[in-house]
């Protein structure tokens, strides 16, 4: 038996149980991990509420972690017993002491970076680097906007895009985020509380606007994010923070400039084994050349068991970053 967090109905925080589970041996292409470190993202939040439901219940929750081979199945290669390693693309049930996870999920992780930061910018790291260079390849010196940006993925993607030379407009709640994000690497930040989007884009490029703007937060930025974009740009919708993108007439898009929209996935982009070892290396290599820091602050490092306090953490829009469980 281990100890896992499983719900039986959807809901808030409290559906969360912190329970006993009878994990069975490794399938044949599976390799059985003791998670060290496990990541919590926003994605969870909608998994556990219903917004995506599950297919059966009770249900465990979280795709992310990091820890050490325990077992491998019959039809495993490259992996054994003792090896470091990071999934951010498991099965549900990640919030565990163990974990099953199907080997072309799992990447083996470089001794320079430790298990708490693994399991804090796999997934993360993972749709910064497909968002910033395949959905659109963002070039030196060119402007963006990318919402949320003293968020988990965002801090990642202020640093990543001041890594390529470019200048990424990001979005805050507060001035102490807008100063996370400008210590990140962001080049100018914007504060929705006080200051419109749209209008400060326009003023930051001269009335130019933007190719590409980067959308993880939703209904409440949609149409910020559409009248921020110049004729035929892209708008990437890769998350709903404040809710769903929803009844969209697509007359809008012509009507704002034959705009682009995509609503692109880390399934999409890293599908096989090939595209994990592409992703996971460029982010890997990022953290090793000291260009990319991950780590976590400890107010946002939660014991396994205490997963509900972590939830109305991360939902109260309290933490700045990456957030972990530690079985």
């Amino acid at each position: 038996m281990v100890k896992r967090i499983e719900f039986v109905q959807h809901g808030g925080p409290e559906v969360l149980n912190y329970t006993d589970f009878d994990l069975k041996e490794p399938a044949d292409n599976e390799i059985q991990i003791e998670n060290h470190a496990i990541g919590i993202n926003y994605i969870d939040t909608y998994v556990r509420s219903g917004l995506y439901p599950v297919a059966n219940l009770p249900s465990g929750l979280g795709t992310e972690a990091a820890g050490v081979v325990v077992r491998t199945g019959s039809q495993v290669t490259g992996f054994r017993p003792g090896d470091r390693v990071m999934y951010a693309q498991g099965p549900l049930g990640a919030y565990s002491e163990v974990h099953n996870v199907p080997q072309h999920a799992v990447a083996h992780l470089p001794d320079g970076i430790s298990f708490q930061q693994a399991a804090a910018c796999g997934l993360k790291g993972m749709t910064v680097y497909y968002l910033l260079n395949q959905t659109y390849q963002i070039k030196r010196d060119e402007i963006f906007l990318f919402h949320a940006a003293a968020g988990g993925v965002g801090l990642i993607a202020c640093q990543w895009a001041k890594a390529l030379g470019a200048k990424m407009i990001g979005t805050v709640g507060s001035d102490e985020k807008a100063q996370r994000a400008k210590a990140a690497g962001a080049w100018e930040v914007i504060n929705y509380q006080t200051e419109d989007i749209a209008e400060r884009v326009k003023e930051l490029t001269q009335g130019e606007k933007v190719n590409v703007v980067y959308d993880s937060v939703g209904q409440s930025t949609w149409i910020a994010s559409l009248d921020s974009l110049k004729r035929r740009g892209l708008m990437v919708s890769f998350g709903n923070a404040s809710g769903p993108v929803t009844g969209v007439n697509l007359g809008i898009l012509n009507q704002k400039g034959g705009l682009y929209v995509t609503r692109p996935s880390l399934g999409v982009y890293v599908s096989d084994r090939a595209e994990l070892d592409q992703a996971s290396k460029a982010l890997f290599d990022m953290i090793l050349s000291g260009k990319l820091n991950v780590d976590v602050p400890e107010q946002q490092i939660f014991a396994l068991k205490d997963v509900q306090t972590a939830h109305r953490t991360l939902e109260s829009r309290k933490t700045q970053g990456s957030s972990l469980l530690i079985p």
